[in-house]
């Protein structure tokens, strides 16, 4: 049976959920030049690569977090994930929102949540982390137990790594950039020389030296 992070990671490319493009790269909000673009909610509209991830998502909250009372998405992009996760596995989900809402009871936890659960976090992309922590400590300040996270790419970028470390998340991603990159010069997506300038950015985003490596 093919490995659970190739079965994902071609599942991703195929859809161009990731896109490799290191000759022609793309600019993130911030600025930084990237070889690759992310949009994993493209997963959504493709039942079987869907039917891929949420069964994915669920065997790893089983085996990782076989604990877990509750799931809560990240807003925007991980609502739909746990809410089917949550449907394969029985269990409650919510969300939580960014901010507070402005009217009403003014929630940011989205969802019935009692002091002392035991929650597991589904997120779809995790980058620097900041986003996903800032999720956690919601919860945690709501008095949850945050077991940890869940997540279908993860660029394994330093930065996000030192993050999670120092707030004491744990993330476990169905793959991660390494991964697919090899996957992608195995399917020729890409070249298997680029692998050397797609790690390169992966371990330093702001250093653009890797553009043109193998000009």
């Amino acid at each position: 049976m093919e490995n659970i992070s190739h079965l994902i990671a071609k599942d991703l490319l195929k859809i161009q959920a990731v896109f490799f493009r290191p000759e022609e790269p793309f600019t993130w909000a911030s600025g930084i030049k990237s070889p690759v673009y992310c949009d994993n909610r493209l997963t959504l509209t493709a039942p079987e690569v869907r039917g891929h991830v949420e069964n994915a998502l669920a065997e790893t909250i089983r085996r990782e977090y076989p604990d877990a009372e509750v799931l809560m998405g990240t807003s925007t992009a991980g609502i739909a994930h746990a809410a089917i996760t949550g449907h394969i596995l029985g269990l409650p989900m919510g969300y939580v929102r960014s901010g507070s809402k402005d009217h009403g009871r003014r929630n940011q936890i989205e969802g019935r949540l009692e002091r002392g659960q035991k929650v597991v976090v589904v997120e779809d992309l995790i980058s620097t982390g900041g986003s996903v922590i800032e999720v956690v400590n919601v919860l945690r300040e709501a008095g949850a137990d945050v077991l940890g996270v869940v997540s279908i790419f993860t660029y394994g970028m330093k930065k996000g790594l030192e993050r999670l470390a120092a707030a004491d998340v744990k993330n476990v991603s169905l793959t991660n950039f390494d991964v697919i990159a090899q996957v992608a010069a195995d399917e020729k997506y890409i070249k298997p020389e680029d692998i050397t300038r797609l790690i390169a950015f992966r371990d330093n985003p702001s250093d653009e030296s890797w553009i043109g490596g193998n000009k």
